[in-house]
């Protein structure tokens, strides 16, 4: 893995270089008529889609604003919502309310980066992060993307890994 790229002052960077994790910081132009932040992400690196990852709140009880976790699919990918809230051991997950989602994480939409979140919340990564030497996750703003080894993302996370993707990307999932 390589070295970090300039100093980047987002939550995100400054969470994981205090914990001492290593990554490489990526920037493009982020466009605003985009048909996804992953997909975009994936195109201004070159890179497969297979290997960014978007970050989506999910809402996992009763209380939406409340009751919020973080599930990490790859840019290509839908999320499975059965799937997620059986491996958050919830009964049900349904996609977050934006507002909701910006205000727990501190991040606009689209530049939502599971690291550095205002508060944190529980985690569920997709299992075919772990096929990949380094996956892209957001770096806490749009046009900016980390790339670390998966198991260290997990790892620093806390994240449990299931199968949680499944699909091709709908606009609705955008984050």
């Amino acid at each position: 893995m390589g070295k970090r790229q300039g100093q980047s002052g987002t939550p995100a960077t400054v969470a994981l270089e205090a914990a001492g994790v290593p990554y490489t910081a990526h920037h493009y132009a982020h466009r605003a008529q985009s048909d996804g932040y992953g997909a975009e992400a994936a195109r201004a690196l070159d890179v497969s889609p297979a290997r960014v990852f978007k970050t989506l709140m999910v809402a996992t009880g009763a209380q939406a604003d409340r009751d919020l976790a973080v599930a990490i699919v790859p840019a290509d990918s839908t999320l499975d919502l059965k799937a997620c809230a059986q491996a958050l051991g919830c009964k049900r997950a349904q996609m977050a309310d934006p507002q909701a989602a910006q205000r727990r994480t501190g991040y606009v939409l689209g530049g939502i980066s599971p690291f550095g979140q205002r508060q944190p919340s529980p985690t569920v990564i997709d299992r075919s992060a772990l096929e990949h030497e380094s996956i892209f996750l957001s770096g806490g703003r749009r046009g900016f993307s980390l790339e670390l080894a998966p198991e260290r993302a997990v790892a620093f996370l806390g994240a449990s890994v299931a199968p949680v993707a499944s699909g091709t990307s709908l606009p609705a999932e955008r984050g």
